[in-house]
């Protein structure tokens, strides 16, 4: 009897601790994915719950929130410091558009986005990522030439291959989304990497003088059109003073010719006393003149005397 009562509480600690196993908790970065008999049945997102446990249900909690990498290319066998790699040459050899050799070492940084395709539409997800990101790498390589892919071309390259592994990656609907794809290194080949730094380095060299001159050009044209301004101001307002000078003559000649039409003889002596002051401003100059009653007068022709001259 007290066999059968402990075989029977064995028994039901069994089934209670089996029906306990089907509680289970989704964490905010994970998204629950539950499969009934080996086939999808629903989705669970962050809390808590139950299922039937197994062999009827099990459950999978992919990480939705967690950005992955993929090295293609190279593995990093130290992170050191000093780090240590190790290139992976059936990986890394790719041919450029115009027939040369450049070693690629690239990241692919990922996340799932579809728990559901992730899990139940590709066997064997980081080996599909890696091949597809290595076959979206050769084509924009390949469409490219080896200056692009050494010097300037490295941010369109990326881009454009984070595109085509998107499209193959959404073609296989694998639930994968790409994040972004990054060139480690591009170099050439050990045998010819000499030569090829020579070059990449002139063609650098030469980037840097165009932009340097353009930097100069930029500086000076503004500087020059600033004096070329301040010249055609210095000249408008020269020939402003010069147009008020002459006009200043005029009015004064015309005074003049008003005054010589009222008096012509008065004017002329005038005027040939002030032309004689004017042109021999160091000698002393005394004009005799015969009044009507017979006298003769002495005028000083210095600046007093001319103005007595004048007033009369």
């Amino acid at each position: 009897m007290n066999r059968k009562r402990i075989g029977l509480v064995i028994v039901i600690v069994v089934i209670v601790l089996w029906a306990l196993s089907g509680v289970y908790i989704v964490h905010p970065e994970q998204e629950g994915v539950v499969r009934r008999w080996g086939r999808y049945y629903t989705s669970k997102g962050p809390g808590m719950y139950y299922h039937i446990p197994w062999p009827v249900e099990r459950i999978d909690k992919p990480q939705v929130a967690k950005v992955q990498k993929m090295e293609i290319g190279y593995r990093t066998i130290r992170t050191g410091p000093p780090a240590v790699y190790e290139s992976i040459e059936e990986e890394a050899l790719m041919l450029t558009g115009d027939i040369n050799i450049v070693d690629l070492w690239f990241i692919v940084q990922y996340r799932i986005k579809d728990a559901k395709d992730y899990l139940f539409n590709v066997r064997n997800v980081k080996k599909t990522i890696k091949n597809a990101a290595e076959a979206a790498m050769r084509q924009t390589i390949g469409d490219r030439g080896v200056d692009e892919a050494l010097t300037v071309g490295r941010e369109e390259i990326q881009e454009v291959t984070a595109n085509k592994l998107q499209e193959i990656l959404d073609l296989y609907k694998s639930g994968i989304y790409v994040v972004t794809v990054k060139l480690q290194d591009v170099h050439a080949p050990g045998e010819v990497k000499e030569a090829f730094e020579r070059v990449a380095s002139a063609k650098e060299d030469r980037e840097r003088f165009i932009n340097e001159a353009l930097g100069k050009y930029n500086q000076e044209i503004p500087k020059a059109r600033g004096e070329a301004e301040k010249t055609i101001r210095q000249a408008e307002a020269y020939a402003v003073e010069r147009t008020k000078h002459a006009q200043g003559d005029a009015n004064r000649f015309l005074q003049r010719l008003k005054e010589y039409k009222k008096a012509k003889q008065v004017t002329k002596d005038r005027l040939y006393l002030e032309t004689m002051r004017d042109i021999l401003p160091e000698i002393e100059k005394i004009v005799i003149s015969e009044t009507e009653e017979g006298l003769l007068k002495f005028l000083n022709l210095r600046d007093k005397g001319l103005e007595e001259s004048s007033k009369r």
